[in-house]
């Protein structure tokens, strides 16, 4: 891999070493390039070159982004304690093993719907999996369904029915690769035969795309591991953090920017009031693409969320894949479309949720709340490589963290605390 393009290698080292949707770092990427941005991040020693910071100041401040946290200075101290640990020509050599690989800006498969980002755009992608990464390419050809872990059997079956008329019509569905609807939507896909009336010698549009929060190197959540891996052979997996990378939480929550811009729509199929598929649709919203949701039972906290998305004016109501194929602008009704969807019988299930322990925290907080550990302590110094923070910021959040009870300090680290009883994953078999 010593012969590896310049810019592949920098990109692929960014992505070990910066978080999902860091402007500064975006920033940085943006006025000195990618291969010098990972040379100063790696070599520099002390404050940051003038030219670089005023520049860095001057795109953030245009953007309305001018906290203290994102000066350049702040970056480089939060970074640098990564830096020593990133090795992209063997993550390089890892994911080629694993049959995949990377995709950068320069890429004629990088994805055109990545633009509406701006800032937030991801650096660079890895992938596996054996479909033409050409897929990517087009918003069009790619639809997003999401919803809550916890899907019922009508969120199940109402997924499976819009996915057979979608595929039907040649779209790519994406989802995150999470129980509950997203496992739905990918298995549907993968069940359905490849549509009809193609190019001759030109191959099916792969079925489905598995955005995922954490490295590709391994599967996760370990309960999907057989169908991530029909993804694998079928499909496409993709990731914007480098392999090794642990899916914790404030990745999951920016995984949901990437499958919202790849896509010319977003499909909540079911969700409740707090879904982690709501911040999917309102990505997609905010950057103009069609937004639906399906309606379920009034009385189902599983599709309150829907309901919320449809109150608010964020989605359009939608109840079959027909529906769907207008939000694409695919009005022709397709052969064998499915019909809408049966009744579900009623959930008296109260629509509010409990208050989450970590809910109000700061996103600086947030990620170190996530490089907590549970048992073994971790020291300051460790917590700040695996969260991508500058001392200051750790020091200062494990005060706030353990005022609220969150962490504590035992021998010579630091250990994650849950006042409220550590919180059961829903509709997974296992911890998430």
């Amino acid at each position: 891999m010593s012969n590896a393009d310049p810019e592949v290698l920098a990109r692929a080292g960014l992505t070990h070493i910066i978080e999902p949707n860091d402007q500064t770092g975006s920033a940085l990427v943006k006025v000195a390039g990618a291969v010098e941005a990972y040379r100063l991040i790696r070599q520099h020693n002390g404050p940051a070159p003038a030219h670089e910071q005023q520049q860095v100041a001057e795109l953030l401040d245009a953007l309305g982004a001018s906290r203290a946290s994102l000066r350049l200075d702040a970056g480089l101290e939060r970074w640098r304690p990564r830096a020593a640990l990133a090795d992209p020509e063997a993550d390089l050599k890892l994911m080629s093993a694993l049959g995949g690989g990377i995709i950068h800006p320069a890429d004629r498969n990088w994805p055109q719907g990545f633009d509406a980002l701006g800032l937030a755009a991801p650096l660079a992608l890895w992938y596996r999996g054996t479909a033409d990464r050409g897929i990517l390419r087009d918003p069009a050809n790619l639809a997003a369904i999401v919803g809550s872990r916890d899907a019922t059997e009508y969120g199940r079956t109402i997924t499976a029915e819009l996915v057979h008329g979608l595929r039907a019509r040649g779209i790519c569905i994406v989802s995150g690769g999470a129980y509950g609807i997203d496992a739905q939507a990918h298995q549907a896909a993968l069940a359905e035969d490849p549509p009809t009336g193609g190019r001759p010698g030109v191959p099916p549009p792969p079925a489905t795309i598995a955005v995922m929060a954490g490295g590709l190197n391994r599967f996760y959540p370990v309960g999907n591991d057989d169908l991530l891996k029909a993804v694998h052979r079928q499909g496409l997996l993709i990731a914007e953090v480098a392999p090794g990378a642990t899916p914790t939480r404030w990745r999951f929550l920016q995984r949901n920017r990437l499958i919202a811009a790849l896509c010319a729509a977003t499909i909540v199929a079911e969700a409740r009031w707090r879904s982690g598929a709501l911040s999917t649709a309102r990505h997609a919203a905010e950057i103009g693409r069609e937004v639906g949701a399906v309606p379920g039972s009034v009385f189902s906290a599983n599709s309150a969320g829907c309901h919320r998305l449809i109150r608010e004016g964020a989605a359009t109501l939608v109840t079959d894949a027909a529906e769907v194929l207008e939000l694409l602008k695919i009005t022709e009704h397709p052969p064998g479309a499915p019909a809408g969807p049966q009744p579900a019988q009623a959930d008296t299930s109260e629509k509010a949720e409990e208050p989450r322990d970590y809910d109000g925290l700061a996103i600086q907080d947030l990620l170190l709340l996530d490089a907590l550990p549970v048992r073994s302590p971790r020291t300051p110094d460790q917590l700040a490589a695996l969260a991508g923070l500058g001392m200051g910021s750790i020091l200062g959040g494990l005060s706030r963290l353990a005022t609220r009870g969150l962490a504590e300090r035992t021998g010579n680290g630091w250990i994650r605390r849950f006042p409220n009883g550590r919180e059961q994953q829903r509709g997974a078999p296992s911890l998430h």
